[in-house]
Parts: structure tokens; C-alpha cells; sequence
């Protein structure tokens, strides 16, 4: 049955209200350039959604379900618009008549990504991704028509085209093989080779589209280019919002628990994802590549979690979607205030930092031990809950290769930390950073050494949300 029940979907319904705003005010010529309303939008929407019922309820013909991964996924979600509305705020690559349209489009994938968080049907999840997608695409390539920014979206969306299709193409496999495409049906029922060949293929095919999100090998082509070339602020956001989307929807899936086949393909790809990213990465002198090539590495600590199952596998691959987009987030903050005239920066402007910008050296700091998994901050005790599930499932082999990983990365990321605490021959200029933007960014730094420090409160609900996911 229907079952419409407005209380359950506020973070929804005031998400639509605000895209609604936002749309009236791209209609007036008077109005375009004012969207400093919108950070305390997004916060708010953070605040209703983290106050929203949490007990498991489905809506709209069982293809909607609100529970308590939902709600953690659309807390972080409106967390995470919020730092990218508050960054992308500043932004200079845009004329005052093209800011509205660009929020718009931004909330708009953010709403696609709060829907695809509750989503259990398939074709609705297919849905949802696209409406997240396709207003991502239009906001790549604009940064005052650098040619850059356009091949990255071209390359965005042509592969993203081929990866929906394939996933488009899974969902019929499922249908011929299991007859349903709610997940309240499919959870139940025998998810091998031997049982459902053909449905086995499909939910393999299936999830190569959020793989594809995931930047997980041999998916991950777009991700460098993508990050390079669009503006600093619109990378941020690319960098985190559509993966935290496409964690939620591999936790949903892998809590089938499919046959080893499945977990074989998956953990070969974590560790040529893993190793391949952090390769490359040595050699990048952009710190956005350099980023993109390290969010192929951390895909596949991400796929360990997946890989290893269960409640506290499924728990620690949803902890490790917080500690990720947090960890972007403050380096993006960081390399955005850097950048002069929001051109890219290289390693090598970072030389002197801590002359010109303490808190930023600091933050950069902190977010380059936490991308490392360096005690104590968020990076670490995200990569120990991974480690500990896939050393007790069995997969010893991923966890060596995970930690051999781990160590190889020191290199890259200390790389950009010694250069900002490396004194440049002339005197670097003053970075005019504002109280707003050090307020910010000592919180987001903040932040990563308190998931760090004292991670049990939210993973206990996390494993709690994970349990329910399998009952």
C-alpha cells in the first residue's frame, strides 16, 4: 500500500522546499547572486534529519524504507552539503547570474543521493542515482569554459552512461532469476552460483554502477580527470556526496550476502584498486590528482568491509563513508583557500604554509594523517574496524595487503605535510583566511581527531542499523 506518512520523510519534504526556493529565485535577475542562505539551509536539514525517527518503516508501496541507516546516511548527507554549500560559497569561476542554477543543481543531487539513502527497490534506486547523476554532470564542466573541466565531465558521463546501462542490464538478470526487485523479498532468498546463476550475474552487474561511484578499479578512469579539472569547490563536492551514496547502496546489497564468487571478484578488486591508486598517486605533483588517485585507494578499503559481511562488516564499511567524506572535506577546505585565482594547486605551492597559514598547515596536517590511517585520528580507527572484520571472516590475505597499502601512502600524503612545514626561500604571502573560514576549518579538524578518539557511539548505532538490515 501507499502508506504516506509526512512525518517520516521530513529531511525530504524540506529538501524539496528549499530546491523549490532555489528555482524561484533562478527566475529573478535580482536574486541570483543571493545564496548565502543556503549553508544554514543545509544545516538545518542536518539537524531534522539527525531528530527524525529511526525505527523501520516502509512507505510507497515497500520501495521506500526509513530505518536506521537511512537517516545516519541522510544526517552525513546534509553534514556534507553544508561544508560544500559553505565552501563553494566563495566561489569566483562563476558570474553572480550563474550561482543560483549552480545550488540548485548542487541540492538537486544531493536530493537524488537523500532518496537513494531510503530507496529498496531496485528500479527506484536506479532512479534515484540518475537524478543525482545528471545534475552532477551539468555542474563539472562550469569553471569559465576551461577546456579541463569539460573533458573531465565528458569522460564522467560516458562512463557513467556505460555503468548505469550495465546496471540497467543486472536488474533484468534479477528479475528473470528472482521474480521481484524489492530488497525485503530478495534479502530472503538463496544468493549463489549454484541456486541462480542468472540472478547472481545481475546483482554482480548491478553493482558495478555504484562501484563506478565507488572510483574502485578498473572503474576509476574519470575520478583523477574529474578532480583536476573541475573548480576546487565543485571537486569537493565530487570528491565525497555521490560516494557516500553509493556506500548505502552496497551495504543494502551485500547484506544478501552473496556466494564467495561474488566476495572473490570484489576483494581482487580492492586490492588492485588499493595498490594501484596509491602507485600512481606517488607520482602526482596536482594535489587534486593526487586526491582522486587516493580516492581509488580508499575504494578499496571501503570493498573490505563489504567484502567481509555481516553486521559489524556492513558497520564498519558505513563508518568508514563518515570518516572518508570527512576526511575530503577538511583537505578540500584547505586546498580551496589555498589556491590563488582557484587555479590548482601543486604540491609545491604548499611550500611555507605554515608561514602564511598556521591553521591551514595544521588542518592540512591532520587530514593528511588521517587519509594515511595514522593514530588518532578518524583514518586510523576506520581502517582497524575494516582490518578487524576481514581478519575474522577469513580474508587475512586482504587484510596484509590492506596494511602493506596503508604504509605505502605515508609517502604521498607526509609528502604534502613536509612541504608545508618546509620554509620556502622567499617569504610566502599571507593567506587571508577569515574567521569563518579558520572557524571551519579547526572544527572539520576537530571533527576527524574525535571520530578518531571516541568512534564507539556512532558505530554501536551503526552496527545496530546493520543488524536490523539482516534480520
Amino acid at each position: 500500500m501507499l502508506n504516506f506518512n509526512p512525518s517520516l520523510i521530513i529531511p525530504e519534504l524540506f529538501m524539496a522546499a528549499v530546491l523549490i526556493a532555489l528555482f524561484v529565485q533562478c527566475l529573478s535577475d535580482r536574486l541570483k547572486d543571493k545564496v548565502s542562505w543556503i549553508v544554514g539551509a543545509a544545516f538545518l536539514g542536518t539537524l531534522l534529519t539527525a531528530f527524525s525517527p529511526t525505527h523501520p518503516q516502509f512507505m510507497f508501496y515497500e520501495s521506500f524504507r526509513i530505518d536506521a541507516l537511512s537517516q545516519f546516511f541522510k544526517t552525513i548527507i546534509f553534514l556534507g552539503l553544508t561544508i560544500c554549500a559553505g565552501n563553494a560559497i566563495r566561489i569566483r569561476s562563476l558570474s553572480n547570474a550563474n550561482r543560483a542554477d549552480y545550488f540548485l543543481f548542487m541540492f538537486l543531487s544531493a536530493f537524488g543521493l537523500l532518496l537513494l539513502a531510503s530507496t529498496v527497490e531496485l528500479f527506484t534506486m536506479y532512479l534515484a542515482l540518475e537524478l543525482a547523476s545528471f545534475s552532477l554532470f551539468i555542474m563539472l564542466p562550469l569553471r569559465n569554459q576551461d577546456l579541463g573541466a569539460v573533458e573531465g565531465t565528458v569522460k564522467y558521463v560516458l562512463f557513467g552512461a556505460v555503468a548505469t546501462a550495465i546496471g540497467l542490464y543486472g536488474i533484468s538478470y534479477i528479475m528473470a532469476g528472482m521474480h521481484t526487485t524489492y530488497l525485503r523479498e530478495l534479502l530472503g532468498m538463496e544468493w549463489s552460483f549454484a541456486q541462480h546463476p542468472m540472478a547472481m550475474i545481475g546483482l554482480t552487474l548491478f553493482l558495478l554502477t555504484f562501484l563506478y561511484k565507488l572510483a574502485l578499479f578498473p572503474f576509476h578512469f574519470w575520478a583523477p580527470d574529474v578532480y583536476q579539472g573541475a573548480s576546487n569547490e565543485t571537486a569537493t563536492f565530487a570528491a565525497t556526496m555521490p560516494k557516500v551514496g553509493a556506500i548505502v547502496i552496497l551495504v543494502r546489497l551485500m547484506s544478501f550476502a552473496p556466494g564467495i564468487e561474488v566476495k572473490a571478484i570484489l576483494a581482487v578488486l580492492a586490492v588492485v584498486s588499493m595498490t594501484l591508486g596509491n602507485l600512481i598517486a606517488l607520482r602526482q605533483n596536482d594535489v587534486k590528482r593526487l586526491l582522486g588517485y587516493s580516492s581509488v585507494s580508499h575504494a578499496g578499503f571501503v570493498v573490505i568491509g563489504l567484502v567481509a559481511g555481516g553486521a559489524y562488516g556492513l558497520a564498519a564499511a558505513s563508518y568508514y563513508a563518515l570518516v572518508y567524506m570527512l576526511m575530503n572535506l577538511t583537505i578540500f577546505w584547505v586546498v580551496t583557500r589555498i589556491s590563488r585565482d582557484e587555479k590548482n594547486v601543486l604540491i609545491t605551492d604548499l611550500r611555507g604554509l605554515y608561514s602564511s597559514s598556521p591553521i591551514l598547515a595544521f588542518v592540512l596536517a591532520v587530514s593528511a594523517f588521517a587519509l594515511v590511517g595514522l593514530p588518532p585520528t578518524a583514518g586510523f580507527i576506520g581502517k582497524l574496524f575494516l582490518f578487524n572484520t576481514a581478519w575474522a571472516e577469513g580474508f587475512q590475505w586482504l587484510v596484509i595487503i590492506g596494511v602493506i597499502n596503508t604504509a605505502l601512502a605515508i609517502f604521498y600524503y607526509l609528502n604534502l605535510v613536509r612541504h608545508a612545514y618546509t620554509l620556502d626561500e622567499s617569504t610566502p604571502s599571507k593567506i587571508n583566511l577569515g574567521p569563518a573560514g579558520g572557524s571551519v576549518a579547526l572544527v572539520l579538524a576537530l571533527g576527524v581527531l574525535y571520530l578518531g578518539i571516541m568512534p564507539h557511539g556512532i558505530f554501536n548505532l551503526l552496527l545496530h542499523a546493520s543488524q536490523g538490515l539482516l534480520s
